[in-house]
This record gives structure tokens, C-alpha cells and sequence, in this order.
């Protein structure tokens, strides 16, 4: 495992201070999929950037987690909403607009993913994970799309994957609904360039959350004899940078892609991963 101490994308080790900070001062920030791992991780750094910011999960501990940003002084809330119901995410986006009027960032993170051999995996489980994966992230860009006009433009941040780039074993209906992701990505790009609405994708690797525990077993026990730890542990010692990600390295990068210095970036898919894949 690598020894880097440089300073992490959550923060500058040498000041203790966040990076961006005070730049999204003022801008409004929804992140769905954020009761915990890695939409936390995103929201935590949006409101240290000092944005307002709405978490959104289905899982009700999301109140409490906007509830814990809160209490540290951040400007944020918590709401629960399953971002699969259309009539929920429209609720969601209409609390959004009672609260601010318009929205500056919109970061889809909500997702899910199945691992089981193509015979075993039922037709609910399939069309499960790409709902969750793809058809809600368009639900929730269109419900965004007007309060992100209403402010003169702004950005949208969709969740690919490595498994954007290629697709692996046993995971059939998760590299399909993040291949849809970028293809929604890349067509939204298009469409809402005129109203300076700026769509790009996130595609992480290795990160260390509760899904990779779920990966490294259900992976390990097809992939062969692997007790839990050693399929992962293979895998991150393959990653040019010797390391799996912490939610601050995914939230650096949406960090950037958010502000003012990537206002010439739109329709891309970037991959923060270490190096696993390079394209």
C-alpha cells in the first residue's frame, strides 16, 4: 500500500483548511444517494465550500446526517425521498425551489448494484438496478433542469462507474445501467449547453464503502476460494496509485467540476480511480 501523505482533495493538510473553500458560497446543492459512503462524502465538501446543500435518501437516516452537518454549522438539510417514485422526486425538487428559488448543482449519487451469474439474475433485480442507476437519474435532471435554467445555468453531476468504460463478470445489469449513464450524460450535455447547463459523469473505481465490502464478497466467492479482504486487497495492489479512494478523493474531483474552473468542461466522463483504467 502506498505511504503518500500529500494533501488529500477533501482538504489542504497544510492550512486545515477545506479546498474550494468559500467558493460555492451563495450556490444551492442537492446530492441524492447521501444518508452515507460517498454522497455523504460529496455533501459534506459542497457545504464546506460553503454551499447550501439538500441530501437526499431514501433511507431515512438521511435526516440525521443533515441534521449532523447542521449542528457543525453547515448550511444543510436532510430530506428523505426515494428517487425511484416520480411523484417523490418531484415533491423533492419543489422543496428544492420553495427553499431557494433556483439550484446551482445537482449531483445524482443514488445507486445500487447486483452480483449474480446471468442465469440467476431475475428480471426484477435487472430492471431494479438500472431504475435506480439510470431512470432516476433522468427523473431527477428533468425535474432540476428548470431551476437550474431559472438561475442563468449551472451543473449536473451523474454517477458512472469503471464499469462505464467496461463491463465485468456478473454484474450485468450494473455495467448496463452505467453505460446508460454516460450516454444520458453526453446527450443532456448537448441539449442544455444553450442554457449554460453544464452535464458531466463521475466514474470511480475501488472506494472504501459498505458496497465494496458487498463487492469483495460476492466477487470473491465466484472468482474463487478468496477469504473476505483478499480479492479487494488483490485488486487495489493492481492500482498504479497503490491505494482504494476515500469519499474526499470522489469529492475533489466534483469539487472542481463544479466551479468556475471548469466552465469549458461538459459531456465527459472522468475517471477518478487511481489509474485503473486509463481512457
Amino acid at each position: 500500500m502506498s505511504t503518500d501523505t500529500s494533501p488529500r482533495p477533501g482538504g489542504d493538510t497544510s492550512t486545515g483548511q477545506p479546498l474550494f473553500a468559500g467558493h460555492f458560497t451563495g450556490r444551492r446543492v442537492v446530492v441524492t444517494g447521501a444518508a452515507r459512503g460517498i454522497g455523504l462524502g460529496i455533501a459534506t465538501a459542497f457545504a464546506e465550500a460553503g454551499a447550501s446543500v439538500l441530501v437526499t435518501d431514501r433511507d431515512p437516516h438521511v435526516v440525521e446526517a443533515g441534521e449532523a452537518l447542521a449542528a457543525r454549522g453547515l448550511d444543510a438539510v436532510g430530506v428523505q425521498a426515494d428517487v425511484t417514485d416520480e411523484a417523490q422526486v418531484a415533491a423533492l425538487f419543489a422543496d428544492a425551489a420553495d427553499r431557494w428559488g433556483t439550484l446551482d448543482v445537482l449531483v445524482n449519487n443514488a445507486g445500487i448494484i447486483t452480483i449474480d451469474d446471468l442465469e440467476s439474475t431475475s428480471f426484477d433485480d435487472f430492471q431494479r438496478v438500472l431504475t435506480v442507476n439510470t431512470s432516476a437519474m433522468f427523473l431527477c435532471c428533468r425535474e432540476a433542469a428548470p431551476l437550474l435554467k431559472a438561475g442563468g445555468g449551472g451543473v449536473v453531476l451523474n454517477a458512472a462507474s469503471g464499469q462505464a468504460r467496461q463491463g465485468f463478470i456478473y454484474t450485468p445489469a450494473y455495467a448496463a445501467s452505467k453505460f446508460g449513464v454516460v450516454g444520458l450524460t453526453q446527450s443532456l450535455a448537448k441539449e442544455l449547453a444553450p442554457a449554460n447547463v453544464r452535464v458531466n459523469a463521475y466514474c470511480p473505481g475501488i472506494v472504501k464503502t459498505d458496497m465494496w465490502q458487498y463487492n469483495d464478497r460476492e466477487w470473491g466467492r465466484r472468482l474463487g476460494d478468496y477469504a473476505p479482504g483478499e480479492l479487494i486487497q488483490e485488486w487495489i495492489d493492481a492500482i498504479p496509485l497503490g491505494r482504494p479512494a476515500e469519499a474526499a478523493d470522489i469529492a475533489g474531483l466534483l469539487l472542481f467540476l463544479a466551479s468556475d474552473a471548469a466552465t469549458y468542461i461538459t459531456g465527459q466522463a472522468v475517471n477518478v480511480d487511481g489509474g485503473m483504467f486509463m481512457s
